[in-house]
């Protein structure tokens, strides 16, 4: 059956394509919005909790000392550096792990490797960075990083 392709059989294909993707792009976003508040952790990030602060101040401290520089996290960033969007699960779910890791690098670095600058960072900082971590882990990333080595 051999017919030819018409302006109106172009246009209805125009609207009726139109029509099914704007749909489309609507229930998408419903569903995205319904889905958000059960992945969503901005009650830990309360600014008038200890903890919300320690996690802001680790922020605060990630940012001011260029992290992202080397680091990935959550798949932003330099890929330097291991990928610390999973960095607590990798340390065993130890805070105290990251902390020493953190603390006990070599000052001058490991020669003929690439390493992480020693810091000397406080107990109070340690902790904050550490907490921001712990929490950067804990997002619901939807299976990222891919691998446990970030």
């Amino acid at each position: 059956m051999a017919q030819t392709f018409t302006k109106s059989m172009a246009r209805n294909i125009f609207y009726g394509g139109t029509v099914f993707f704007v749909l489309l792009f609507l229930a998408l976003t419903f569903d995205t919005s319904r889905a958000l508040p059960t992945r969503d952790q901005r009650a830990q990030l309360d600014p008038s909790t200890e903890l919300g602060q320690r996690i802001a101040h680790g922020k605060a401290l990630w940012e001011h000392n260029n992290c992202i520089g080397c680091h990935t996290l959550l798949g932003e960033g330099a890929y330097f550096a291991p990928e610390l969007g999973n960095v607590y699960v990798r340390f065993g779910n130890n805070k105290e792990a990251i902390k020493a890791f953190i603390k006990y690098r070599p000052a001058e670095g490991i020669a003929g490797r690439r390493s992480m600058p020693q810091f000397n960072f406080s107990d109070d900082e340690l902790e904050a960075i550490a907490e921001f971590l712990k929490y950067s882990s804990e997002i619901d990333a939807a299976g990222w990083p891919p691998n446990i080595q970030g």
